[in-house]
């Protein structure tokens, strides 16, 4: 077997994966050997771009799987750093539906007005309880 290495296939099926890859020189019948593989979609809104990331095979619960030559079009080794650190956070956290922010270099989303984030929970209790004050004295 050779090394492991970041890499993104493209399917015959039309799928684009993400994982942990080896090739394994099986009697000249070349077999890949994916590690927790996953899926990218890339998401647009009005808020920004976000990458929506879920396991190649959801209801499995190993992490390896084979896949002959023949059902790949195309396959390319990545070094892009935030790629990979996407990946390796995903595979932390385990987290099924995680949306990433693209536009951030750590990969989360941190809540802003444009949101609906106005304030803490204590800030908005006070102003509603001088609200609720100011209709009593009215």
């Amino acid at each position: 077997m050779e090394e492991e290495f970041y890499c993104i296939l493209k399917l015959i099926s039309g799928e684009e994966i993400l994982s942990l890859v080896m090739v394994d020189e099986n009697d000249g019948d070349p077999l890949i050997i994916l590690q927790n593989p996953i899926t990218i979609k890339t998401v647009s809104n009005q808020q920004g771009t976000y990458l929506k990331i879920k396991s190649w095979m959801e209801m499995s619960s190993d992490d390896f799987f084979i896949i002959k030559l023949d059902k790949i079009i195309t396959m390319t080794e990545t070094t892009d750093k935030k790629l990979i650190d996407i990946y390796n956070t995903y595979l932390l956290d385990g987290d099924l539906n995680s949306l990433y922010d693209s536009s951030s270099s750590s990969g989360k989303v941190k809540p802003s007005s444009k949101m609906g984030y106005i304030s803490s929970v204590e800030e908005s209790r006070k102003r509603l309880e001088n609200l609720f004050k100011d209709l009593k004295e009215s």
